[in-house]
């Protein structure tokens, strides 16, 4: 079954970096941000994702601060973080620079003192009791009733609100898969009549495909995760992205070694792949999809940052990865066999403990070896007409002339990338 809608043009083959307000200047303000954007853009960033920009729920407020996730009101500001018009300059100003942004949507749940609970109560899912209530184990929210065909139509006409008021390009849908596909439809439809928008769930149903543009990789990195502690091997991850390559035509998948979730609850890069937090790194980059960066990992931050505190990110200068998701980010823009390639996977000996691959489109062509383990000295012979003529290694810049067979020799973390 093909697809309802169709991906705006600036997405395709696009990259997305995830911005934590709150935590990334001590002001964590909307004006302290923008005076980052255009570092950003020159690392390459196209799309950038803002967490809730939303006010956040007082009562059962987890922390000092709470959950962006918790949200009051669906039309108004987080003061914390500056006044509409600030958002509008942020906008403004990242559209002058060529960015996209995109704003995350708490579709499912709201705060407990949002305005619907006193306006709307019948809005909300209750228990027997006749009180409010969540289905997820989360304490600081309440769950929404989409049986309530008016709360549907309020809360389309709130996404509305951002698209006509502040001229962001798109949403992230929070946990989309608990909300019905067909609100998702409904909204993209009214939505997308403003403008054509992107569209990007935190989900991995494949039919949600049929509003979505783009969901998530939650099953890979899960994935990753049990190999990096010997519970699965590559071939299951292999298996994963060969399902992932079943997925409709045109829908694609968001590729991360961290976001907000997954660095404050799970873990940092570092705890969870070690030396091998790079070449993970440079594996969703690389590979069909879209790729994202949690802000800060170009420092890179080696620490959880909290969730419901006050814990600015700390920019040590040097950016120690900078040029690293530089060198990557512009790879993409310039060479279509990372965005639009076909790809073939390579054999190894070492199958369990190297990530191979050629991509290829046209006369382009890139070659990616990944040495994910600990082990050093493991070699690699690629054996493979594509592998032949003048490329380029992505870090170093040196040159080579490939014939198409050749070996090579991997530390343990290291990653090499050749390019043509």
């Amino acid at each position: 079954m093909g697809r309802k809608f169709s991906t705006v043009s600036w997405a395709k083959g696009s990259n997305i970096y995830e911005v934590n307000i709150r935590q990334y200047t001590p002001e964590g303000s909307f004006s302290a941000f923008g005076k980052h954007l255009p570092r950003l853009r020159t690392m390459g960033v196209e799309i950038l994702w803002l967490m809730p920009i939303t006010p956040i729920s007082m009562e059962k407020r987890q922390g000092t601060l709470g959950s962006y996730y918790a949200c009051s009101s669906y039309t108004t500001v987080n003061p914390e973080f500056g006044t509409l018009d600030d958002l509008k300059q942020l906008v403004s100003d990242a559209h002058a620079l060529g960015f996209k942004i995109i704003i995350d949507w708490v579709a499912n749940h709201t705060g407990w003192d949002h305005t619907w609970t006193r306006e709307h109560p019948d809005w909300y899912l209750k228990d027997e009791q006749g009180n409010f209530t969540e289905k997820n184990g989360w304490k600081d929210v309440i769950d929404l009733n989409f049986g309530s065909q008016e709360m549907r139509s309020a809360m389309i006409d709130a996404m509305s609100f951002w698209v006509n008021e502040c001229g962001i390009d798109g949403f992230r849908c929070d946990m989309a898969h608990l909300v019905p596909l067909d609100f998702w439809d409904a909204a993209r439809t009214q939505c997308d009549a403003i403008r054509p928008l992107f569209w990007l769930a935190e989900c991995e149903v494949v039919d949600y495909h049929n509003v979505f543009d783009t969901t998530y990789t939650w099953w890979w990195m899960h994935v990753t995760e049990e190999y990096m502690k010997g519970i699965d091997t590559l071939e299951t991850m292999r298996n994963v992205l060969h399902a992932y390559s079943q997925y409709p035509e045109g829908a694609s998948k968001l590729f991360f070694t961290a976001n907000h979730d997954e660095n404050s609850w799970n873990g940092t890069e570092y705890e969870k792949y070690n030396i091998t937090a790079k070449a993970w790194a440079v594996f969703t980059q690389t590979w069909q999809g879209m790729p994202l960066i949690y802000s800060g990992q170009e420092i890179p931050n080696m620490r959880r940052l909290k969730f419901f505190e006050k814990d600015p990110i700390d920019w040590n200068e040097p950016l120690q990865l900078e040029s690293f998701y530089t060198s990557l980010l512009q790879l993409r823009k310039n060479n279509k066999a990372i965005t639009e390639g076909e790809t073939f996977i390579l054999p190894s000996e070492h199958g369990n403990q190297l990530i191979a691959f050629l991509r290829r489109k046209e006369k382009q062509v890139v070659l990616v070896l990944l040495n994910v383990s600990a082990e050093d000295k493991l070699h690699i012979r690629v054996q493979h007409e594509w592998l032949k003529g003048s490329f380029k290694n992505l870090f170093s810049e040196l040159d080579h002339t490939f014939n198409a067979d050749e070996e090579f020799e991997l530390q343990g973390g290291e990653y090499i990338v050749y390019f043509k």
